[in-house]
C-alpha cells in the first residue's frame, strides 16, 4: 500500500491528538484513502512529551525543525507551531524542499497567506487549513467546494468558542465578566493571556479567511473592524434577555457592489435566531447563498480532537491525490483559480445602518433624559425605546438603556462623540449593535 510520510512540528495539544488519531483510525483512513498515513518524524522543543505515546515508538522525534522541512523522507509536513515565527519561515523552507503542507495556523494565512500560497503555487504543493477555522467545523471545504455553484452573499457566525463560552455562563449563571473568565481559565477554555481570544483577534483572523474564500479575493485582516466583549457586563446581558436578545460575539462578512464589508463585534440578536442558540465552546457558520440560501455548519470550534479531525482530514485529502496521481493544488486554496484573484476594497462601518443598543452611565438629575435625546434627534437618531431601572442620589450614576431605531453608524458615533462631554454622562458609552434577519 502507497504511504504519504508526514513530518509534524511542534507537539502541543492539537499535535498530539493528530497523533492518536492517525493511530487509532489508520485502518479506517486506509480504507477510505487507499494510502497508508505514516508519521516519521516530530520537531518540538518539548520532546519528551511524546515519550510513551502509543504508535510513536518507531518515530523520530526531535528538536531539529530546519532539518524536518528539508528530510527526503517526507511528503507532507503538517505545522502546529501557531504565530509568525518561525511558523512562516518553516512552512516557506518546507514548501520549498517540495513538500505539500497542512497547518491549523489561522494568523499566518490571515496575515502572511498569500506569500505561503504563490510559493506553493510555484513549487506545485498543496497547501490545506481546514483545521485554521473553526475546528472539527468543515466550513472552509463548504465554502470552497460544496458551494462552489454559488455566488456567496454573506457568511456569519460566531468563530470564537472562549467567548461564547463567556457570554454564555454571564447569562446562565448570572456572573460577572471577570468571574467567568476565570472560570474559563481554570477550565482550559481561555489562555493565561486571554487578550487574543476576548479581544476578538482569534474570530478576526478567521473571518478574514472565510470571506478570502468566499470572495476569491485576498486575506485582508487589517480591514476588519474588531470589537471584543470586555465592556461587556452582566448588566447588558440582564437587559438583552428581557428585551428578547442574547449577546454574542459575531464574525460578519457581506459582499456589496462597492465591496466588502468585514466585521467582528458583540451583536445583541433575537432569542429565537439559531445563531443565538449555539451556546458553550460551539462554533457555528452560516453562508447565504443565490442558489443554497442559508446553510449553517456547527460544531466544536477548538480543542485536540476537533481540531485534529480537520489536519487529518486535510492529510487524506492530499492522500487521495497522492492515489490518483495528481501532482500539485487540485482545488485552489481561495476558491478561484490563482489568476482570478481580485482585490476587493472593505469599507469602514461608516456606511453601516443598523439599530443600536446604548448604555450610558448618567446622573439622575431633572432634565437630563431630555438633553439626551435632543443631542440624538438633533443627529438623526430615532429612538424606539428608553429603559432605566431604579434610582439613585443626584451624585451617584444609574444605568439608561437606550434602543434605537436603524440610523447611519456615523450620525451614531457623531452623537456619541457630544454626549460623551455632557457632565451628566459618565465614562463612556457602551454601543452594541443589533443583527436583524439573521438565521
Amino acid at each position: 500500500m502507497k504511504e504519504l510520510r508526514i513530518g509534524m512540528l511542534g507537539f502541543g495539544t492539537v499535535a498530539r491528538g493528530v497523533a492518536g488519531l492517525l493511530h487509532r483510525n489508520q485502518t479506517q483512513i486506509e480504507e477510505r484513502c487507499g494510502v497508508t498515513l505514516k508519521l516519521i518524524r516530530i520537531a518540538t522543543r518539548t520532546p519528551d512529551k511524546a515519550k510513551g505515546m502509543a504508535g510513536l515508538d518507531a518515530v523520530r522525534v526531535d528538536t531539529d525543525c530546519e532539518s524536518l522541512t528539508q528530510d527526503a523522507n517526507l511528503d507532507c509536513v503538517v505545522e502546529l507551531i501557531g504565530g509568525f515565527d518561525p511558523a512562516e519561515k518553516l512552512v516557506t523552507m518546507a514548501l520549498n524542499h517540495g513538500k505539500h503542507v497542512v497547518t491549523a495556523n489561522k494568523a499566518l494565512i490571515a496575515e502572511r497567506g498569500m506569500a505561503l500560497f504563490n510559493t506553493a503555487q510555484k513549487n506545485h504543493r498543496d497547501f490545506a487549513f481546514e483545521a485554521a477555522v473553526a475546528g472539527a467545523v468543515p466550513i472552509v471545504k463548504a465554502i470552497r467546494e460544496s458551494l462552489a455553484a454559488n455566488r456567496i452573499e454573506s457568511v456569519h457566525g460566531i468563530l470564537n468558542g472562549t467567548c461564547n463560552y463567556i457570554l454564555t455562563e454571564m447569562r446562565e449563571r448570572k456572573l460577572s465578566f471577570a468571574e467567568t473568565l476565570a472560570q474559563a481559565q481554570e477550565k482550559g477554555y481561555a489562555e493565561a493571556d486571554p487578550s487574543f481570544d476576548i479581544d476578538g483577534i482569534d474570530a478576526a483572523h478567521k473571518l478574514a479567511i472565510l470571506a478570502a474564500i468566499a470572495w476569491g479575493t485576498p486575506p485582508d485582516f487589517r480591514g476588519i473592524h474588531i470589537e471584543g466583549i470586555r465592556q461587556i457586563t452582566d448588566s447588558d446581558i440582564t437587559w438583552a434577555s428581557e428585551m428578547g436578545y442574547r449577546i454574542k460575539l459575531l464574525a460578519i462578512a457581506k459582499r456589496h457592489d462597492a465591496g466588502l464589508e468585514l466585521r467582528v463585534q458583540p451583536t445583541l440578536v433575537a432569542t429565537g435566531t439559531m445563531v443565538s442558540q449555539v451556546e458553550g465552546v460551539f462554533n457555528a457558520v452560516f453562508v447565504k447563498s443565490d442558489h443554497a440560501g442559508t446553510t449553517m455548519y456547527h460544531g466544536r470550534g477548538a480543542g485536540e480532537y476537533p481540531t485534529a479531525s480537520a489536519v487529518v482530514a486535510d492529510l487524506i485529502d492530499l492522500a487521495r491525490n497522492q492515489q490518483a496521481g495528481i501532482a500539485g493544488t487540485r482545488v485552489s486554496p481561495l476558491s478561484v483559480l490563482p489568476h482570478n484573484l481580485r482585490p476587493l476594497p472593505v469599507h469602514g462601518l461608516i456606511h453601516l445602518q443598523c439599530e443600536y443598543y446604548l448604555r450610558l452611565a448618567i446622573l439622575d438629575r431633572p432634565g437630563v433624559l431630555a438633553e439626551i435625546t435632543a443631542i440624538l434627534a438633533k443627529h438623526g437618531i430615532s429612538i424606539d425605546a428608553i429603559h432605566q431601572k431604579g434610582g439613585a442620589t443626584a451624585q451617584e450614576a444609574v444605568s439608561l438603556v437606550i434602543m434605537t431605531h436603524q440610523c447611519k453608524e456615523k450620525d451614531l458615533q457623531t452623537s456619541l462623540g457630544v454626549l460623551e462631554h455632557l457632565e451628566s454622562v459618565q465614562g463612556k458609552p457602551v454601543v452594541i449593535r443589533i443583527e436583524t434577519g439573521l438565521s
